[in-house]
């Protein structure tokens, strides 16, 4: 018999009251899990998921991933770390650079120590696809946040603790999604769009959320995880939104993309293709072969970017989602 990845473990989320954390937490609760403990700046929020969240096996710390101090109190006796803390607003990180970089990068320094010093066992972070070839702050602050938990691998000494990182694309109905901003928009009538051509990767909550836990099993340290997921047009999501509306071409906004990639062609050559995702492997020579000794490796000349994809989402696939999802 399989035993859960969070069977009898102290699990602590990092940004565990965002639409990402909420919904890992709900899922941890249907396991036999020991403990969750939700690890977050905002005590407004805290008190809505308590009165939300009633289990008795769950765990409110207010605590910054800036301030080092509290990670290691809050990380006393926890086995799973699940990163999903960050500035991630594309726009207020462009206005607000440096409170990004103590988020994103310090945050993800103090992480990985305070994790390696407490003896937790595994640690999962969050990406996004913005932080493959980034031309935002966003992104360029993720891609270092996933390069020093790759290399944290290779600081854990004794220790036994590995790190990972998963990187998917934009998430159905998360907050700051174009899904409720084009849901407010319809009443207008008219629907603003950056750019006619523009294309993106599409998760649900709820598929981010298994791909953590399935890679929870999977990891041995130091792994990029990406699942193989639809692209949608950005014309058809405002279709599939608001069918009555008009369109308005508005332009692209600073640090905005046409498409999203997710492995590019210098990460292809140490890509491994799996049936539903891939692996970056990390380029450490303590990466041993027999981990991947079951993976395809990709073409030199592969990447993964959304406007290629080889899956699309209709229209009404995306009027079903949104449904679903929101």
């Amino acid at each position: 018999m399989t035993v859960h990845p969070l069977s009898r473990k102290v699990v602590l989320v990092t940004g565990g009251t965002g639409s990402f954390g909420k919904k890992f937490i709900r899922k941890a609760l249907e396991t036999d899990v020991k403990k969750v403990i939700v690890f977050s700046r905002d005590e407004l929020k805290q008190y809505e998921m308590a009165q939300e969240f009633t289990d008795s096996r769950i765990r409110f710390f207010i605590g910054d991933v800036r301030d080092k101090e509290r990670l290691y109190r809050a990380f006393d006796g926890v086995d799973i770390v699940i990163h999903a803390a960050a500035l991630k607003h594309v726009g207020a990180c462009e206005y607000n650079p440096f409170e990004a970089v103590k988020t994103n990068i310090n945050g993800a320094q103090n992480i990985i120590e305070a994790a390696i010093d407490r003896g937790v066992e595994k640690v999962i972070a969050l990406s996004t696809d913005k932080a493959s070839s980034p031309v935002n702050l966003y992104g360029a602050t993720k891609l270092v946040s996933d390069k020093l938990f790759v290399a944290g691998n290779s600081y854990v000494g004794v220790k036994n603790t590995k790190f990972s990182v998963v990187r998917y694309g934009n998430v159905v109905g998360s907050r700051g999604s174009v899904v409720p901003f084009f849901q407010k928009m319809r009443e207008t009538g008219k629907l603003p769009i950056t750019d006619d051509r523009m294309t993106r990767f599409w998760i649900t909550l709820e598929q981010g959320v298994q791909f953590v836990l399935d890679n929870l099993e999977r990891m041995h340290g130091g792994e990029i995880f990406i699942p193989k997921i639809p692209s949608m047009k950005v014309t058809d999501l405002a279709m599939a939104i608001g069918p009555e509306c008009k369109t308005e071409i508005v332009g692209i906004r600073p640090g905005e993309k046409l498409h999203e990639a997710m492995i590019t062609e210098d990460d292809a050559r140490h890509t491994l293709e799996y049936d539903s995702y891939y692996v970056i492997q990390p380029e450490f020579p303590w990466w041993s072969k027999e981990y991947a000794a079951d993976g395809k490796l990709l073409d030199e000349t592969f990447s993964y970017i959304s406007n290629v994809n080889d899956q699309w989402l209709t229209v009404d696939e995306l009027r079903d989602l949104v449904v679903e999802e929101v």
